[in-house]
């Protein structure tokens, strides 16, 4: 597939998250009764991801004609690399989705994306599938509820600091899959090239911790 053909699917999975935050609303999590001292430590995306994933999938699988969405089948296994597939209107190619959240205007942080190990036997098994980061950016807020304010969908091929964490289970990590304007296009096979490579870079350096990251 071209890189073409990547920013079109992309361009409408970002028009269709985007309905799906209109529809969602407010999330209210509790009360000012119940949390007397509001939130605390718990203003933080990991404490509530799982919920939003939960609604977040439940409503496309639902409702995916509402977001020109069609077949949203969730993942089966907890441990696979995505967390939905689905297809756009009109077209036929299988979009595989991973869900995450991230506060607003939060830090800045080399986030994991994916377990290499996983992601190296998606890739294998067809180089062509499109997978894509779908970032919801949510705000809490002082009634005990949460907005999701704005989601960026990033084709995982794009994403320009491709890292591997040798002593983090392998796992493939970015601080730049959040802003699509710092997207690096590229093919899946242009990806999977440098993503190999950056696999054995990791392999040594968990062997060897004296051993430099290699530059692209």
């Amino acid at each position: 597939m071209t890189i073409q053909e990547t920013e079109q699917l992309r361009d409408q999975l970002q028009d269709s998250f985007e309905l799906l935050i209109k529809k969602i609303g407010t999330i209210q999590i509790g009360s000012k009764k119940q949390f007397p001292y509001g939130w605390r430590n718990a203003a933080k995306g990991r404490t509530v991801w799982r919920i939003i994933e939960e609604i977040i999938s439940q409503n496309l699988e639902s409702s995916c004609n509402e977001f020109n969405l069609t077949e949203v089948t969730p993942s089966v296994s907890e441990v696979s690399v995505h967390d939905l597939v689905c297809k756009v209107a009109g077209k036929n190619t299988p979009l595989y989705i991973n869900i995450k959240s991230a506060v607003l205007n939060g830090r800045t942080n080399k986030d994991d994306l994916s377990k290499a190990k996983g992601l190296k036997e998606f890739y294998e098994g067809d180089i062509s599938k499109q997978f894509f980061i779908a970032t919801f950016f949510i705000k809490f807020e002082d009634n005990m509820s949460i907005k999701i304010n704005s989601v960026t969908v990033f084709p995982i091929a794009w994403i320009p600091d491709i890292y591997i964490n040798p002593s983090n289970n392998g796992n493939l990590q970015s601080s730049r899959y959040k802003k699509i304007k710092e997207a690096t296009k590229r093919t899946n096979e242009d990806f999977f090239s440098l993503f190999q490579r950056e696999i054995e870079v990791a392999a040594e350096k968990k062997k060897n911790p004296k051993v430099k990251k290699t530059k692209p």
